[in-house]
């Protein structure tokens, strides 16, 4: 599977556009002062499996831990984010933590699963409303000032869930575990058929 292959196919579960894609797509680094050190601690990268793993569950096939996409998102903050988009992510970790304690009066690692999934599902409402509304101000915004050519647009950060629901669904599905596990796979497909039967329910398959 390769990079915009992979791109395509998170964007369109997702419905919007990867954060971060022209680095990945590139693979180029963006160059930045953030610390992110931090993100790679044993800690850190168990408390993103986890989140990972609420968003994608094991059910009959594995979830997201069993592709550590913990580590993975680490790597893609990293080497892939803007300087501004790491800062919102590395303070997304924290703000997480604090919502469930706030909402629960536990820490999310400390929370059970139906929790975790009730207090990640807000979170997902959230991100979206602040998505619509980013979206809508940019829009008015851009109609304010069309006339100004030499007018620049202030830059509004991205949501930290959104960040972290994209890299979940972007490290399974491009792991060996998603790819063979989740989704259908042959190392050496034939040839193409248009008229493949298909049966609902049917895995989609994987890009070799």
């Amino acid at each position: 599977m390769n990079r915009r292959d992979a791109l395509g196919r998170v964007g369109l579960l997702l419905g919007g556009t990867i954060i971060g894609a022209e680095f990945f797509i590139s693979g180029c680094k963006p160059g930045s002062s953030v610390n992110t050190d931090d993100l790679f601690s044993k800690d850190t990268i168990a408390f993103l499996n986890e989140v990972g793993e609420t968003i994608l569950p094991e059910t009959k096939t594995p979830g997201a831990k069993a592709a550590n996409v913990g580590g993975f998102m680490a790597v893609m903050v990293r080497d892939c984010y803007t300087e501004a988009d790491q800062k919102v992510f590395k303070e997304g970790v924290g703000k997480l933590d604090e919502a469930c304690n706030k909402k629960f009066g536990k820490k999310f690692m400390e929370a059970d699963a139906k929790q975790r999934t009730e207090l990640l599902t807000g979170l997902d409402k959230e991100a979206k409303d602040y998505a619509t509304k980013r979206g809508a101000d940019a829009t008015a915004d851009k109609l304010k000032h069309k006339d100004d050519k030499n007018y620049k647009a202030p830059d509004v950060p991205n949501h930290y869930f959104t960040m972290m629901k994209q890299l979940t669904t972007l490290g399974f599905f491009t792991s060996e575990v998603g790819a063979t596990k989740a989704l259908r796979y042959l190392p050496v497909p034939g040839k193409y058929d248009g008229n493949y039967p298909y049966k609902k329910g049917d895995k989609a398959w994987a890009l070799s």
